[in-house]
């Protein structure tokens, strides 16, 4: 039986974590036995070859699905088996998404795109603004707030996507290949914003298959077949 972390413990903690897919009566064994902790503060990559298990385990951390075994505790509570409810209550409260393709909605201004979690929270309509209008503030797109996506550059609607998860204060950002489907100058300024937010305290997890990126990070954690086969730290400049 493992222990839970106690308060001062990692923000994410992982203990043997197993995913199998099952389909037409094969198993697919994406993680297997996976051991991570994600300090708070801290800014960590996951990296590996395509297929290697790396968006089904940030799936996990982002409660966006559960393991078949293992343990999992966020923010010292035990997340692995909530049921959908429970778990949509906790991503939304703890968690921050920033995806490859932005997910902005299009007949949404930017501001609206921002504000729309928190509506789930039960925010006051003052408290959203405030909220949305800093975070838009903090990624340079205040002076776009009544433009929609498709008035905005591909770097624009990242750095929207990178407010609206800012907005909920959240315990941890889950990058999921941010810079995928921007150019190379675009894709640099994304990293740099992400830089900036964890060097101001923000804890990051972030997947990436381009190595020029995964250095922005403290740690490197490298997966091979669903499995950690190797963990880097940054070389300090």
């Amino acid at each position: 039986m493992t222990t839970p972390p106690t308060p001062n413990d990692s923000l994410i903690k992982l203990e043997g974590i197993t995913k199998v897919f099952f389909t037409d009566e094969v198993e697919t064994h994406a993680l297997s036995g996976i051991h991570l902790d994600v300090e708070k503060g801290e800014y960590v990559c996951i990296a590996g070859p395509s297929g290697c298990g790396k968006s089904t385990l940030l799936s996990l951390l982002g409660l966006l699905d559960t393991p078949s075994e293992g343990s999992y505790w966020l923010n010292g509570q035990p997340v692995a088996n909530l049921d959908f409810a429970a778990r949509a209550r906790i991503r939304n409260r703890e968690v921050g998404f920033i995806f490859q393709s932005f997910n902005l909605i299009g007949d949404l201004t930017v501001f609206e795109n921002v504000e729309l979690p928190l509506t789930y929270r039960g925010l006051n309509a003052a408290e959203r603004k405030q909220r949305a209008t800093e975070a838009l503030e903090k990624v340079g797109m205040a002076h776009r707030t009544k433009h929609y996506p498709s008035q905005l550059s591909g770097g624009q609607q990242q750095r929207v996507a990178v407010a609206r998860a800012l907005g909920g204060k959240p315990s941890i950002l889950l990058a999921d290949e941010p810079t995928g489907n921007l150019d190379s100058k675009n894709g640099v300024a994304v990293m740099e914003l992400l830089r900036d937010l964890h060097r101001e305290g923000a804890t990051i997890c972030m997947v990436t298959h381009d190595q020029r990126f995964a250095r922005h990070a403290e740690r490197t954690v490298h997966l091979f077949d669903g499995r950690i086969v190797e963990e880097s730290q940054a070389e300090l400049a």
